[in-house]
């Protein structure tokens, strides 16, 4: 699904988030160092998109917060050994500067030496939750380097948000996600780590019923909209937000690594045929029961 010179999408975006929408998190931004981000962006020009946003962590973040998004959930993720102990000191001094307007997760290398040690200190510094990518990470989601990542999270009692959808999937990764990735090897562990809240997002892209059906089956299971209802990806069917268990379905932006305007899927949000309800639950509660949160909207 990702391959070199997809297109860039030169579509309006507006300067605040659409009038009739409740208060949204937008429960899926990256932000990275400085020169992590400019390696993620040459990464997208050659394989995938130009980025239509390249900014800094601190811009990412503020741009955002002008625009109307009330919290945001931020995401970073170790490509290799040795690096997560600085990311996550780098996260925790976003956490720092914008206060409780984000909630920053950890990161680490799964199987890297003291994995789980790098991961109980970036809890106990204050970080929300964990952000995986198999994609990038290479990492079979049933090992047991995993497990003893399900135990840390459930100890600690934080949630984890893992990229383990098979697409989008491109022939520059390092590893196959077809390989390591699947709705089945998922559902292994939502039904060892029964307690463990985990997000999928990208409600798990080319298998969009398997997830579907999970989240009707798994209560510790939530899925995020992040690209999948931009109407970007060649995704068989048009997603019916109405067919799926609104309590389990947070809205994500996938900001700033997109190639259309930060709010195209707000805008698709407000137009879909649900209720108010399901909006109010996709838009800001589901993703502040599952984080944790104590959230009040800014006015």
């Amino acid at each position: 699904m990702l391959k070199p010179n997809m297109p860039l999408i030169n579509d309006q975006e507006d300067a605040k988030v659409p009038a009739g929408l409740p208060a949204v998190i937008d429960a899926h931004v990256h932000i990275f160092p400085r020169n992590i981000f400019s390696a993620v962006w040459k990464w997208f020009d050659q394989n995938g998109w130009h980025i239509r946003y390249q900014m800094t962590s601190s811009e990412v973040l503020a741009f955002l917060i002008s625009h109307g998004i009330q919290h945001i959930i931020a995401f970073q993720y170790a490509h290799r050994p040795g690096i997560a102990h600085e990311l996550n000191r780098y996260m925790m001094g976003k956490c720092i500067e914008f206060g409780n307007r984000m909630t920053g997760l950890a990161t680490v290398y799964p199987g890297e030496k003291d994995a789980e040690r790098i991961l109980r200190e970036a809890f106990a510094a204050g970080l929300g939750g964990l952000k995986l990518h198999a994609h990038v990470q290479c990492f079979d989601m049933n090992s047991d380097e995993m497990n003893c990542l399900y135990e840390c999270c459930l100890t600690n009692k934080k949630p984890i948000v893992m990229h383990v959808g098979r697409e989008p999937r491109s022939v520059a990764y390092r590893c196959d996600p077809y390989e390591i990735c699947s709705a089945e090897k998922l559902e292994r562990v939502l039904q060892d780590f029964p307690g463990l809240k985990i997000c999928v997002p990208h409600l798990g892209l080319d298998e969009i019923s398997a997830y579907r059906k999970l989240i009707e089956k798994y209560d510790n299971l939530w899925l995020d909209t992040t690209m999948a209802i931009a109407d970007y990806f060649p995704i068989d069917g048009k997603i019916d937000l109405g067919r799926y268990r609104s309590d389990r379905i947070m809205y994500g932006s996938d900001f700033p690594n997109i190639p259309y305007a930060w709010d195209r899927e707000l805008k698709i949000l407000k137009r879909a045929n649900i209720s108010c309800d399901a909006l109010e639950k996709i838009a800001y509660k589901n993703a502040t029961e599952f984080f944790s949160l104590k959230f009040r909207s800014v006015k």
